[in-house]
């Protein structure tokens, strides 16, 4: 266990998930569907995160991939995203067709363990321990508990400048990120 590399990894993780930028899309949702089931998200989640740390690799050599095409595939989906983030635009769509509860679907799955979560877990895999990445989704479904049962508060204190402030600025430390798992899977240090 290292600390840095879990303060890294719950950075990185929680700067992709960007469950603080998609508070004003979740308010959204409590209003369509009534409530967030805070539980229900969370617990999805974390069973969609953790078996993509385990199970991701064993896909990928299903179809004769190697983590490290992976792991540049998920640099520039990441890159992408921190693109959206800093330019306020969207350049990944959800799937207007996609049914179901709001609390599964789109908030547990695409927004908080969606195709860059799933991606970035297993580019983290790529270049951290096993342990610490596993740590680090910890974190940051405690977070996103935390932030999906203070939804109304959040909505009170913050407003929209604020959340337009630090979507900008997870993106920029996304942004690096990218590079640098784009860098240490491209170039690797011998």
């Amino acid at each position: 266990m290292d600390i840095k590399e879990i303060f890294s990894v719950t950075l990185i993780l929680f700067s992709v998930i960007d469950i603080i930028g998609s508070v004003p899309f979740i308010i959204l949702i409590k209003k369509r569907e009534g409530r967030i089931h805070t539980e229900k998200a969370t617990l999805i989640s974390a069973v969609l995160m953790v078996s993509f740390l385990y199970l991701g690799q064993s896909i990928l050599q299903l179809f004769g991939l190697d983590v490290a095409s992976f792991a540049v595939a998920g640099a520039i989906v990441i890159f992408i995203v921190a693109m959206e983030m800093i330019l306020g635009i969207t350049l990944i769509k959800d799937d207007p067709d996609a049914k179901g509860s709001g609390s599964v679907v789109p908030l547990a799955f695409p927004l908080i363990a969606g195709a860059g979560t799933l991606t970035t877990i297993l580019s983290l895999r790529a270049v951290y321990e096993e342990i610490n990445v596993l740590i680090g989704i910890l974190l940051n479904l405690i977070i996103i508990y935390i932030v999906l049962r203070s939804i109304s508060w959040l909505e009170r204190v913050l407003g929209n400048s604020g959340f337009a402030v630090l979507r900008r600025v997870f993106g920029m430390i996304l942004l690096a990120i990218a590079v640098k798992i784009f860098k240490s899977n491209v170039f690797p240090t011998t």
